[in-house]
């Protein structure tokens, strides 16, 4: 006799869901030092850039960027696709001390990417930057912060950062 599959033997067809609806949580800036490189590896081309400071502003939460941090990355593909790890804190308005781990992906084509590393303006829609922020802190007035997922979409400006970060409902 056949075991059925437990899909099989529980009657599950798949479904469409309806698709999550985001919350806008807020905007930063987030300022930069220039790129510390440790040159090309088995991964990519490595880099590390110093996080010096910043704004957060938003519906949900305000506040600095603290000048702790950085975004560690790896460039792929030439110099086409980066893996950003960024990590730093923000203190919130109220005092809170939140710590940010954004990972995201950005990819432009190559001369983009050659502008991007040598610090020039490139316009936002020639570059591909999305984001997943995750957030830490011990405040209990912020800990809702740990139990969600968010997104976020980014921008290379000269000099810094901007990025929107949205939790998905």
């Amino acid at each position: 006799m056949d075991t059925p599959t437990p899909d099989a033997a529980a009657g599950f067809v798949p479904v469409t869901l309806e698709p999550p609806r985001l919350e806008h949580l807020c905007d930063l800036v987030v300022t930069v030092s220039p790129a510390l490189e440790a040159g090309q590896g088995p991964f990519g081309l490595r880099r590390v850039i110093p996080i010096t400071g910043g704004v957060v502003r938003g519906p949900r939460m305000s506040g600095r960027v603290l000048p702790a941090g950085a975004d560690f990355q790896v460039l792929t593909g030439g110099i086409t696709s980066a893996h950003l790890d960024a990590r730093y804190l923000i203190e919130l308005d109220d005092g809170a001390c939140v710590f940010v781990h954004n990972t995201a992906l950005r990819h432009a084509s190559t001369e983009v990417s050659a502008a991007l590393m040598r610090g020039d303006a490139v316009p936002p829609e020639a570059v591909y930057f999305r984001c997943q922020p995750r957030f830490e802190t011990g405040d209990p007035r912020w800990t809702w912060l740990g139990e969600r997922q968010f997104i976020g979409r980014g921008e290379r400006l000269p000099g810094a950062v901007r990025l929107s970060f949205w939790q998905v409902l």
